[in-house]
């Protein structure tokens, strides 16, 4: 697989249940990007489901994949589709909901810590770094003394509904911005 290919990951849990859940941002981010770019999603023996696009006419390949395991056990699944697509974590980027950030920011990182995401704790372990890249999609903290957990697996509210396709809109620009502008510029831009 060559240099200009990346692999797009977006966490989440599979099923109806879940779908349209605060911790399902980077299934909905993947789903934007594969609209975007005609990209249909096919089953794939790692236990993904993957769709391959490009970024213009003959620019970057971005292999588009949502888990449809557990979000705690992310880390075999993306290890397979990257041992498939023959990608280094150098050509991994992981979309993600990220309760540190406010809703409808994005914050860009390579490697670094987890922050206590599950998902982003089993894909380290399994690959054996932190070393990749990630697109941290806001969904805010929870009200109160509401449990994390609890939080992340509800729906977003109606005030948030009306902007989340914007969110989703820009999470998409974040990642694209990534593979064709690098990291740092990417970052001036979104941060």
């Amino acid at each position: 697989m060559s240099a200009d290919t990346y692999l797009v990951v977006g966490l989440g849990n599979p099923g109806p249940d879940y779908a349209r859940t605060r911790h399902n941002i980077g299934h909905m981010v993947v789903d934007e990007l594969a609209d975007r770019h005609s990209g249909t999603f096919t089953a794939h023996k790692s236990k993904c489901v993957q769709a391959s696009v490009r970024i213009g006419y003959g620019g970057p390949k971005m292999v588009l994949a949502k888990t449809t395991s557990y979000m705690n056990v992310s880390g075999p699944p993306v290890a397979a589709l990257m041992k498939f697509l023959s990608l280094g974590p150098e050509n991994l980027i992981v979309v993600h909901d990220e309760v540190d950030i406010a809703f409808d920011a994005i914050k860009l990182k390579r490697g670094g810590s987890e922050g206590g995401h599950n998902g982003l704790k089993d894909i380290s372990r399994v690959l054996g770094t932190r070393d990749y890249l990630r697109v941290r999609a806001g969904i805010g903290r929870p009200p109160g003394r509401m449990d994390t957990a609890k939080y992340v697996l509800q729906p977003f509210n109606a005030t948030e509904r009306e902007t989340l396709p914007l969110h989703l809109d820009r999470c998409a620009d974040a990642v694209e911005a990534l593979i064709t502008d690098g990291l740092t510029t990417a970052q001036n831009k979104f941060h």
